[in-house]
């Protein structure tokens, strides 16, 4: 994996990078793990002669001594929105910019998978509001767009602040995908909203519209999870909002930590509830391999 991340950061080639990636790990799928997401069932046909027997209704063959088959909408292709945020608390820590270059390489693979299986693919850049909404499509042209608005937000700087409306953003979304998809999102979910119900009642309305629903929590867990520095001083600053408080780890430990907690289990229990695979992700992870993790699992569920 070094010798990949080096030859990408030497070339700028995120399509090469996504590219080894699917590669890498792919080869064990022996199908989809999103085959059916979009397969909804319509109506029954008559079976004619010649047709495959594949789709014949054997329940209804029992009951009236007649050969149906069941009509499937959208049954070629998958359709998939991968929903990036793009706001300043991803772009943390500076050093490495862990949160936003996982969600970015993760998103990448994803995309060239997809496009791999002839899905088609569409990207939503967000913050405070949705600041790019590509359509879904499954050409080579488009999925190029997808790797370089990908790649513009690895090179972003963040200088500017950004802050995080994900519950105005999701209840877009929800309004603007006219088709039954598949929305895969990588957030860290830091809305800065007191009531923790609205992102559940955003994450509900992309659910009640017959959406298909993946959350990647993108978190720093050393950091922002366990709140583990060193003992000695510090000045925090709110990368969103730009305010400075100075003080020592030890005096907040305790709190945070159970308050992000509290946060993350409320958000894993709703989105079990809500039937939305919820994946907590370590920016230090290694993308190909909580990737492969989790389309293995899946796979093994269809």
């Amino acid at each position: 994996m070094k010798s990949t991340l080096e030859e990408t950061r030497q070339t700028g080639s995120l399509e090469l990078l996504a590219k080894q990636l699917v590669e890498g790990f792919i080869t064990g799928l022996h199908k989809s793990p999103y085959h059916g997401f979009s397969v909804e069932f319509a109506e029954h046909r008559l079976y004619n002669v010649g047709q495959t027997t594949r789709h014949i209704d054997w329940k209804v063959f029992a009951r009236t001594d007649r050969l149906y088959t069941k009509q499937y909408e959208e049954e070629t292709n998958l359709r998939c929105l991968l929903v990036v945020d793009c706001s300043s608390s991803m772009y943390y820590p500076k050093e490495s910019l862990a949160k936003i270059r996982f969600s970015v390489f993760a998103s990448s693979a994803l995309a060239f998978l997809l496009h791999r299986q002839r899905d088609a693919v569409g990207l939503s850049l967000f913050a405070d509001s949705v600041e790019e909404l590509t359509p879904i499509k499954s050409s080579s042209t488009h999925l190029n767009k997808v790797f370089t608005l990908l790649e513009k937000k690895l090179q972003d700087s963040a200088k500017d602040s950004k802050h995080t409306n994900v519950v105005r953003v999701l209840h877009e979304l929800a309004e603007k995908i006219h088709k039954r998809s598949l929305v895969i999102i990588f957030s860290d979910m830091f809305d800065g909203s007191e009531n923790h119900e609205d992102i559940f009642k955003a994450l509900q309305h992309l659910k009640h519209n017959k959406h298909e629903v993946l959350l990647f929590h993108v978190t720093d867990h050393e950091t922002e999870l366990r709140f583990s520095f060193a003992e000695k001083p510090y000045e925090f600053i709110d990368l969103e909002s730009g305010e400075k408080l100075k003080l020592h780890p030890s005096e907040i430990k305790e709190r945070f930590e159970t308050e992000l907690a509290r946060m993350h289990d409320q958000l894993k229990l709703k989105c079990n509830q809500l039937k939305i695979d919820f994946i907590s992700v370590d920016s230090k992870s290694s993308y190909d391999e909580v990737l492969q993790a989790y389309l293995i699992k899946r796979s093994k569920m269809k």
